[in-house]
């Protein structure tokens, strides 16, 4: 073997590739096991070479890199850069491919594992005391594993990404590969023309820049230098009598009995390897973590920069001892799970106020048209469906789309699959077609239920699972004919209740996902235990008792009617837009329901405050009669819950603290928030009973490192990142493992991506979101607190503040909405503002004197974008992309 330090004469043009450093760059020599010798090329970041400096010590271990078709090594050299601290990593060109030797005879997937196997005996990576981690994408997972099969002794862990080790009985794989597989195709477009090699790289959205796709053709720029590109694709087998196809099923079978830590990063708009081969892989590895960066293609590695930060802090816990660095397997957030007196674990079951209540005929749910429906008739309700659903093939542990409108038929459904042991996967339709395709993929369900249209979307979204329509097809309905169950059938099935699941706390239940107002919609997994914390923490917050009676105006809360043990009913709108509630129509629910308490979004608040007017003597009379508002999702200003006041005069109005991973943290009502007065956000209150808040200093970075993290603070007036602990705090991100690591990176808290501060009274301020704070030269600005004051300038109607620039040397931008007089919101269109962003001076200057930090330019839009689900969240990452389009004079 010869190894080169300096780069080769012949590579001396890879000092012109982005991102990658030649001093990466060396030749092996290798004699095969056949008495062969070929010349390898290799990116390594250890050179095994003294140089002027001492030498460094020995790495931890290795990362292995193994690249597929038609790449190369270049694909490595995110994590080349950033390797795991004491790390070596080393990716090899392939034979055939990259600027390795290009044999004459084709290599079928046996040899390449053997091929690998030469290369890193030559290496040393094989001897007794090394620990390496293989690292494999596309073809490369499998040579990759057949390696680590092959050499277990210094296996430590496999990472995979966008690969696949079998094809299943009825799969033809992949479309495109099986396309280029033809072999009059194959040689036009693999190896006479680029054609596949560009294909490649053009798969990425938005789209790869020009010098790195050049990168990746580099060595492939002749048709002699493409011919292992074409070999490749003639070896992938599809047929049991081709050459591979043992080898191949024989590391799909032997990845079962692999029992070293795994990690998975995927590209879920890859048109190669789709979800199945992930499915796949997850099945054959279990206790692999997942993350999976939504809007990335098959070429993840380009698609996702940040998957070697993900790869780099796993490798870095396996080396710190956490053998399997499982979410799952994380210390539970928060405190303990409930006790019973005797100090043993208590639990109640989410369907006992059910069970408890099941001959009594009073109403459990009660819909505005004036149906009501005892607790009796759900209790028997939910049992019968549960038994019907296992009679249908539903399992503990089985996850169930929930594509069912907020109605009795939901409440039902759910609290069946639960009494089955299921688990509930809920999207927000307001995430549109597209946003609920990305999130219901991503929890991999087993059943869905819908009415028709629901599950005519799901087809087209292409979800897996049997299918359980609620409703019967209405005629010419088409799409259907997957339909395997009826839900009306199942209840009417006769099928024996299966016993009851065992009070494991935890049992998953559920997969809620958020609202997608900062990115893609995360899905949060909740534990029974969790769930149940937080129906006690409700009922005792706000003194709910088996008396009240709740109008869930919004929708996520009428699934808790019956485990909080009260009537439920939901206002005749469109839960995907909470604006659409009037006075008059939340009035309504009140009377049908009799309720002493509201659940409603802050969209929803507003337009009942203007609507107020509107309600009829006996509407008024039912809203009067409202004792508790609970209004979360997003800050209520106090001149809004001020304005409510009007249409629910007698109700105390809460606006918790929280989100999607837990809810409620804190509270505050009305004249807790007059009292507090003004401040730089705004103010949600004290934690609630087992609550526990601290604060991250923030850095002068977007996001806090993992490691050397800042000790968490309770001290007063100091802004940082709002982090958590209860016993309803969520349990992970569902396939996300590296934003979970990331949220849990204090053990036992999870980080809220909120920023806000303690006051001396122990009340927490909400400033804004995290990646919303604004670093400029000075120190970080946090957006809601300048909003707030540029607010009350006379003229603004709403206002967002932005930053424009790098991290750290940043300039603050304030977008506002002006008032028009004869307008409803904003300017006219085509008015002056409209055609002008930029602000005009008097208004600049006095929004400039109020803002309390410099202000660099003030533009003026017709309306602020804002968040799906709650219609309040400001997006200000829109905006941000738009204030910097304007301030370079291409808007």
């Amino acid at each position: 073997m010869t190894a080169h330090v300096v780069t080769p004469p012949e590579l001396s043009h890879l000092t012109d590739l982005p991102g990658l450093d030649p001093a990466w760059s060396r030749w092996v020599d290798v004699t095969d096991t056949r008495g062969a010798t070929h010349r390898w090329h290799v990116l390594d970041t250890h050179t095994g070479v003294a140089q002027e400096q001492a030498q460094p010590a020995p790495p931890v271990g290795t990362l292995l890199c193994v690249h597929g078709n038609p790449t190369w090594s270049y694909l490595w050299r995110g994590l080349l850069a950033a390797p795991p601290a004491g790390w070596r990593v080393v990716a090899p060109d392939q034979l055939g491919m990259g600027f390795s030797d290009r044999p004459a005879a084709p290599r079928s997937l046996a040899q390449r594992v053997d091929d690998l196997g030469d290369l890193t005996d030559a290496l040393g990576l094989t001897g007794s005391n090394q620990s390496v981690v293989t690292v494999g994408h596309d073809w490369g997972g499998s040579i990759s594993l057949g390696w680590a099969l092959a050499h277990r002794a210094q296996l430590r862990g496999v990472v995979l990404g966008n690969t696949a080790v079998a094809l299943g009985e009825r799969d033809s794989g992949p479309p495109l590969i099986r396309l280029a597989h033809h072999p009059l195709l194959r040689e036009l477009v693999c190896t006479r023309t680029p054609a596949f090699v560009r294909a490649t790289t053009a798969l990425s959205r938005p789209a790869l820049p020009k010098a790195v796709r050049d990168a990746f053709a580099l060595p492939y720029a002749t048709a002699g230098q493409r011919g292992a590109v074409g070999d490749f694709v003639a070896d992938i087998p599809f047929s049991a009598d081709d050459e591979s196809a043992a080898p191949l099923a024989g590391i799909a079978e032997g990845l079962r009995s692999l029992d070293v830590p795994a990690l998975l990063f995927w590209g879920p708009r890859d048109p190669v390897f789709g979800e199945r081969y992930l499915a796949d892989l997850r099945d054959r590895l279990p206790r692999a973590n997942l993350h999976r960066y939504e809007g990335a293609s098959h070429l993840v590695t380009e698609d996702a920069a940040q998957y070697a930060g993900a790869v780099a802090q796993w490798v870095t816990d396996l080396a710190a001892g956490q053998d399997s660095p499982s979410p799952a397997a994380d210390a539970p957030n928060g405190a303990a799970a409930p006790t019973a007196n005797d100090g043993t674990r208590a639990y109640e079951p989410l369907w006992s106020r059910l069970v408890a209540r099941s001959q009594d005929w009073s109403p459990a749910y009660v819909e505005t048209g004036g149906t009501s429906y005892s607790w009796a008739w759900l209790s028997q309700r939910v049992d019968d469906l549960a038994a019907g659903l296992v009679a249908a093939g539903l399992r503990p542990g089985h996850r169930v789309a929930m594509l069912v409108p907020p109605s009795v038929a939901l409440t039902a459904a759910v609290y069946a699959v639960w009494r089955a042991g299921g688990v509930i996967v809920v999207a927000d339709r307001g995430l549109g077609l597209s946003g609920m395709r990305r999130a219901l993929r991503s929890a991999s369900v087993d059943h869905v239920i819908g009415d028709d249209a629901a599950l005519v979307a799901a087809g087209a979204m292409g979800l897996p699972g049997s299918r359980i329509a609620t409703n019967r097809p209405r005629p010419g309905v088409g799409g259907l004919a997957g339909v395997d169950h009826l839900v009306d059938d199942l209840v009417d099935s006769g099928g024996a209740l299966p016993a009851p699941p065992e009070p494991h706390l935890d049992d998953e239940c559920a997969v809620v996902f958020t609202s997608g107002a900062t990115g893609p919609a995360k899905g949060v997994v909740y534990r029974h235990r969790q769930v149940a914390a937080q129906i006690a923490l409700l009922r005792q917050a706000y003194a709910i008792t088996d008396d009240d009676r709740l109008v869930a105006a919004f929708a996520p809360f009428s699934l808790l009617g019956p485990a909080l043990g009260i009537a439920t009913c939901i206002p005749d709108i469109d839960v995907t837009a909470p604006e659409t509630l009037t006075a008059p129509l939340l009035a309504d629910a009140a009377l049908q329901v009799g309720a002493s308490l509201v659940f409603a979004a802050p969209a929803a608040l507003r337009r009942v405050a203007e609507t107020a007017d509107e309600a009829s003597p006996a509407q008024r009379a039912a809203l009067g009669r409202v004792q508790t508002l609970v209004s979360a999702g997003a800050p209520v200003p106090s001149a809004l819950l001020h304005a409510v006041r009007r249409a629910l005069p007698a109700a105390s109005a809460h606006t918790p603290y929280g989100m999607t991973e837990a809810l409620p943290l804190t509270d505050i009502d009305l004249a807790g928030i007059d009292a507090a007065g003004p401040g730089n956000g705004v103010c949600v209150g004290r934690p609630l009973s087992g609550v526990d808040l601290a604060l991250a200093p923030l850095s002068t970075s977007t996001g806090l490192p993992l490691t050397n993290l800042p000790p968490l603070t309770t001290a007063a007036g100091l802004t940082g990142e709002i982090c958590v602990r209860a016993a309803h705090v969520k349990e992970r991100y569902d396939a996300l493992w590296a934003t979970q690591r990331a949220s849990a990176a204090y053990p036992g808290w999870h980080r809220t991506s909120d920023v806000g501060h303690l006051d001396t009274e122990g009340r927490l301020w909400v400033e804004g979101r995290l990646a919303h704070v604004v670093h400029t030269a000075s120190g970080p600005v946090t957006p809601v607190g300048v909003e707030q004051r540029v607010e009350a300038v006379d003229g603004v109607a709403a206002a967002a503040v932005v930053g424009v620039g790098p991290p750290g040397a940043q300039v603050v931008v304030v977008v506002v909405v002006v008032v028009v007089p004869g307008a409803t919101q904003g300017p006219p269109a085509g008015g002056p503002a409209a055609r002008k962003p930029l602000a005009d001076r008097p208004l600049t200057a006095a929004i400039r004197a109020v803002a309390g930090v410099d202000v660099a330019a003030v533009l003026v839009k017709k309306a602020l974008p804002l968040d799906i689900r709650h219609q309040s969240k400001i997006d200000r990452k829109a905006l941000g992309k738009w204030a910097t389009r304007v301030l370079r004079g291409s808007a």
